[in-house]
C-alpha cells in the first residue's frame, strides 16, 4: 500500500511540473467581449423624442428640437458628429452624456456654421450631465422673444461634468450653471462668445464645486462670475476657481456694465487662486455684496500689454487705464502680497507662447494665440501649492489643459 501511495504522488508532481513547463511557454490572450451600444441610434436624421446612443463616426442631421425624457439617456460615442439645422434645440430632462477622446471628439455645430444659428443645450431639468471632449459651436439662436439662448444651462441640483471640451461662438452665456448644481468644470477652452453679454461661465443661486485649469479668451462679459441672489434662501453659491487663464474679457459689455477676469458678488462665496488674468477690461472684482468673510483669494497674475486702451463702444470714448482696474475701486477685494502684478509693459508677463494682444476683438473672433507657457514664466513655481505649484491653465506637472 505504502508503495502504491508513494508512486501516486510521485505521479502527480510530474504532472505539476510539467503543466508548470507549460505555462511558462505559453501566454494566455483574454478577449474582451465587445459591448453593442445600448438602443444604438441608426438612423441619419434626429429630432423629436430620443433616446439611445449616438455612434461613433456618425454623422446626424437634427432637423428640429430633440427631447430626452426623464428616465432616458442620450449618449454620443466618440466622433459623432450632430449637425443642428432650424434653430433646433436639445431639450433634455433625463441624462445627457457626451463622451468624446482626446483623438477623436463628439461634435455639435450648426449647418451654416455660423454663430446664433441653434440654441444649444437646456438642461434645466435634467437628471445628469457628462461632457468630455466635445465641440460645441454657434448656439445663442434666439428663444421666442428673441432673446440668445446659452450654450448650455443647468438650474437642479444635479451633478455636472464638463472637461476637456470646446464651447466657441455662442451669443450668450457659454455655460450658465444654477439651482444649486454640482459642478466639475474642468480643462475647457470658451472662447469668443457673447455678442454683447454672456458670461463664459456663469456660476449662481447655490451651484458648488470647483473651475479649474479652463481658458476664457474674448468673452463679451465677465470670464467667470460667481453670484448667489439678493435674498439667500438656499445655499449659497461656493465654488473652487484655481489655475484658469481668462484673456480680453468683458469689453464688448461696454463702460456702462464692463466685464471681468473674474468676480465674486451677490451673497456667494469663492476661493479664487492661480489664475492668470490679462488684458481684461476688469481683473479680479470682489464685490460688496459677496460673502466677502469666505472669498478667499490670492496667488494671482494680473498683466496688461498697454498701459491704456481707449473703449470706442462707450459715447464720449472712454480712455480705460487697465492697471486701475486689476482690482476695481470701490469694491471688497484688494491686492495680496502673494499675487504677480505687472506695473508696466516690462513687468509681471506671463510669456505665452504666442499672444497678439488683443483687447476688444467681435463675437466668433478666431483664436490665433497660445496661452502655453515659456521657460522663465514669471507663472511659474508661484502658484498656491494647495492647488497646483504654477499659475494659469497650463502647467508644468501635466494637470492642466490638454488644448
Amino acid at each position: 500500500m505504502k508503495t502504491k501511495q508513494i508512486s501516486f504522488w510521485i505521479a502527480a508532481i510530474a504532472l505539476v511540473a510539467s503543466m508548470s513547463a507549460c505555462s511558462k511557454k505559453e501566454t494566455t490572450n483574454v478577449v474582451k467581449p465587445v459591448i453593442p451600444p445600448s438602443h444604438p441610434i441608426n438612423a441619419d436624421t434626429i429630432g423629436g423624442f430620443e433616446k439611445g446612443t449616438l455612434l461613433a463616426g456618425k454623422t446626424y442631421t437634427m432637423n428640429h428640437d430633440v427631447y430626452v425624457k426623464i428616465g432616458d439617456t442620450l449618449l454620443a460615442q466618440p466622433g459623432a458628429n450632430i449637425i443642428v439645422k432650424n434653430n433646433s434645440q436639445f431639450k433634455i430632462q433625463g441624462v445627457l452624456q457626451s463622451m468624446g477622446t482626446q483623438a477623436s471628439p463628439v461634435t455639435f455645430d450648426s449647418d451654416t456654421h455660423l454663430g446664433g444659428t441653434w440654441g444649444g443645450f437646456a438642461c434645466d431639468s435634467a437628471q445628469a450631465v457628462t461632457i468630455q471632449w466635445t465641440k460645441i459651436f454657434n448656439t445663442g439662436g434666439p428663444d421666442k422673444t428673441g432673446s440668445a439662448r446659452r450654450t448650455l444651462v443647468v438650474s437642479k441640483p444635479i451633478k455636472v461634468d464638463i472637461e476637456d471640451s470646446w464651447v466657441e461662438n455662442g451669443q450668450d452665456d457659454g455655460l450658465g450653471l444654477f439651482g444649486g448644481a454640482q459642478i466639475t468644470i474642468l480643462r475647457n477652452t470658451i472662447q469668443s462668445g457673447g455678442s454683447n453679454d454672456g458670461e463664459g461661465i456663469n456660476v449662481k443661486t447655490g451651484a458648488n464645486g470647483v473651475v479649474a485649469y479652463n481658458v476664457v479668451f474674448s468673452q463679451a462679459g465677465t470670464g467667470i462670475k460667481l453670484e448667489t441672489a439678493a435674498v439667500v434662501t438656499t445655499a449659497k453659491t461656493s465654488v473652487d476657481v484655481y489655475n484658469n487663464t481668462l484673456v480680453s474679457c468683458g469689453w464688448r459689455r461696454g463702460a456702462a456694465e464692463p466685464g471681468r477676469g473674474v468676480s465674486a458678488g451677490v451673497s456667494a462665496q469663492g476661493r479664487i487662486y492661480n489664475n492668470i488674468i490679462v488684458n481684461c477690461y476688469h481683473g479680479l472684482e470682489i464685490f460688496l455684496d459677496a460673502d466677502v468673510a469666505n472669498v478667499k483669494y490670492g496667488n494671482n497674475l494680473f498683466y496688461a500689454t498697454a498701459d491704456t486702451y481707449v473703449d470706442k463702444t462707450a459715447t464720449p470714448n472712454i480712455t480705460v487705464k487697465l492697471r486701475d482696474g486689476f482690482y476695481p475701486a470701490g469694491a471688497a477685494g484688494k491686492a495680496q502680497t502673494t499675487d504677480i502684478i505687472s506695473t508696466s509693459t516690462a513687468t509681471a508677463d506671463p510669456l505665452f507662447t504666442s499672444f497678439d494682444k488683443s483687447f476688444l476683438l467681435p463675437n466668433g473672433a478666431a483664436n490665433n494665440n497660445d496661452f502655453h507657457l515659456k521657460s522663465g514664466s514669471p507663472a511659474i513655481g508661484k502658484g498656491n501649492p494647495t492647488y497646483n505649484a504654477d499659475i494659469g491653465a497650463y502647467t508644468s506637472d501635466g494637470k492642466g489643459n490638454k488644448h
